[in-house]
């Protein structure tokens, strides 16, 4: 919940703040991008500490270094720097790669038959911070204001504040370490159960131990985040444009990140009641129809409101049902490396949706980049069908 409000407070400012201080609004997805890469750089780093020390030095060292991340964001609008800023999101990525490490903690110690659902609590517990925290975007503005800071930055301060009390929290109360106490139940029933590699020759090790359904399952999450943040970044930015309040911008992002948390116990459920892929072709279903109310209906407000909503819903379900196909494809042993390579995939997807997505809405406006991000909903159901083709795989 900590690490919610902290980095709602700034996700919809960071597109904002960029196209300020860079002056030209096709600079704007590089906010994303930045904050995405970062999540990408610190996945892998974070997830062998994690596999070496346990789930506890890792997130809390992550979220520190969000911290500092927080506090260069302000210092770089101060000097008017855009390579400074980059920087600081970037550093303000690592809060985003603890909160996807966060959702595998939940599966450490999960039985199978309910890894979905304990999964998805994990996820839910993050909606109130996550919804309230761009509702403090005035807040955060008044206090930038009484301390002179510069105009979008006072809400960094509440991420930093934010980022903080979750830091220590993770390092004071996360005990007993749940993935510790994992490799230690696996190593007490004779060893581990490997994935199936027969056809990952020449990957890498983590690859390899996902086998060929795990593989597909990492893609499908990268692509569908890539769909979610190449829309959601351009957003704010599309309804500044059509003279949007900062406050109407905070509901929209806000109706958003409820869509992406506040049902995920539901997806959760159904993914180990009804099946994984199955959730995730749901998903994928309300993906596409979000898309089609923002490519027809890209200049109405309430349009786009609905529209941000439903995507936020099949990211969720998409997301909850493919991490807990990527949580059930190896053994303990193996898993921090498999999801720091997932984390990595997923966010470095996004980053490279964030930055293509400036360029679409520049030639082609916000239906434009709705009708593109149609194509990635075609690369998921294609990872679906090619995991059901290999029913004998993990």
């Amino acid at each position: 919940m900590l690490s919610g409000v902290g980095l709602g407070a700034g996700v919809s400012l960071g597109a904002l703040l960029v196209a300020a201080i860079t002056g030209d609004d096709a600079f704007s997805g590089l906010a994303a991008t930045a904050g995405t890469l970062g999540a990408a750089l610190f996945a892998i780093p974070l997830a062998r500490l994690a596999g070496r020390k346990g789930r506890r030095p890792a997130l809390s060292l992550g979220a520190a270094i969000a911290v500092v991340g927080a506090s260069a964001v302000i210092i770089a609008a101060l000097a008017e720097s855009p390579a400074m800023l980059l920087v600081a999101l970037v550093l303000l990525g690592a809060g985003n790669a603890v909160n996807l490490q966060a959702r595998f903690a939940a599966t450490d110690l999960a039985a199978t038959a309910h890894r979905g659902r304990d999964l998805s609590i994990v996820v839910w517990t993050t909606t109130v911070g996550i919804v309230v925290g761009p509702n403090l975007v005035g807040p955060g503005q008044a206090l930038g204001a009484a301390l002179s800071l510069p105009d979008l930055t006072g809400p960094f301060l509440i991420t930093a504040a934010c980022q903080i009390a979750a830091a220590a929290l993770y390092f004071v109360a996360l005990r007993p370490d749940p993935l510790q106490e994992a490799q230690r139940d696996e190593a007490a029933l004779g060893g581990r159960s490997m994935s199936d590699v027969r056809h990952g020759r020449g990957l890498p090790a983590g690859l390899r131990a996902a086998g060929i359904r795990g593989r597909a399952a990492i893609g499908i999450v990268a692509l569908a985040h890539a769909t979610m943040v190449s829309v959601m970044a351009m957003t704010p930015v599309h309804l500044a444009h059509h003279g949007a309040t900062l406050s109407i911008i905070g509901f929209t992002i806000s109706l958003h990140t409820l869509g992406m948390f506040g049902l995920s116990p539901v997806f959760g459920w159904l993914s180990d009641r009804i099946g994984r892929e199955r959730v995730v072709l749901m998903g994928q279903g309300v993906t596409a129809a979000s898309l089609l109310v923002g490519w027809l209906a890209s200049e109405s407000t309430v349009a786009v409101a609905v529209s941000l909503a439903l995507l936020g819903l099949g990211w969720s379900a998409t997301t909850i049902a493919g991490s807990a196909l990527i949580a059930g494809a190896t053994s303990v042993e193996d898993r921090p490396s498999v999801q720091g390579l997932s984390d990595t995939a997923m966010s470095l997807a996004g980053a490279l949706g964030g930055a293509l997505a400036g360029v679409v809405l520049a030639l082609a406006g916000y239906a434009g980049l709705n009708a593109a991000a149609l194509l990635l909903v075609g690369g998921v159901v294609a990872l679906v069908a090619r995991r059901g083709s290999h029913p004998l795989t993990k």
